[in-house]
């Protein structure tokens, strides 16, 4: 059974730095792309970021784009989310997700998920 695990949230200040990790399990890790998503408060969840199976590809939200940088290790089986500069506005749980093949910024496209880790920004 395919498991995705996400941890590394927690409280940062404005203007700082956090990395989430997801570490995944019961599938060929290597065959599929990953995805970030995220969910603040009394919104809906929205697209962070992606990377293709490979890591040769990776997408951004623009909200984050400059200030995210999505990575994977496949002889880990795991995919980061490094943050830099955060914003209030980033605060959200964060969850991980996974797909076949390529990337996609629709969290209809992925087929497994993680429970997500909660991030919190203060000003």
């Amino acid at each position: 059974q395919v498991q995705l695990v996400e941890s590394g949230g927690g409280l940062v200040q404005a203007g700082g730095s956090l990395s989430v990790s997801c570490a995944a399990s019961g599938l060929t890790f290597s065959s599929y792309a990953m995805g970030w998503f995220r969910q603040a408060l009394g919104k809906e969840r929205e697209f962070v970021a992606a990377i293709n199976w490979s890591g040769g590809r990776t997408y951004y939200a623009d909200s984050v784009k400059g200030r995210f940088t999505i990575s994977r290790g496949n002889a880990k089986n795991t995919v980061y989310l490094q943050m830099n500069s955060l914003k209030p506005e980033d605060t959200a749980v964060y969850y991980c997700a996974a797909k076949y093949g390529f990337g996609e910024t629709t969290d209809s496209a992925y087929s497994y998920w993680g429970q997500g880790t909660q991030v919190t920004v203060s000003s």
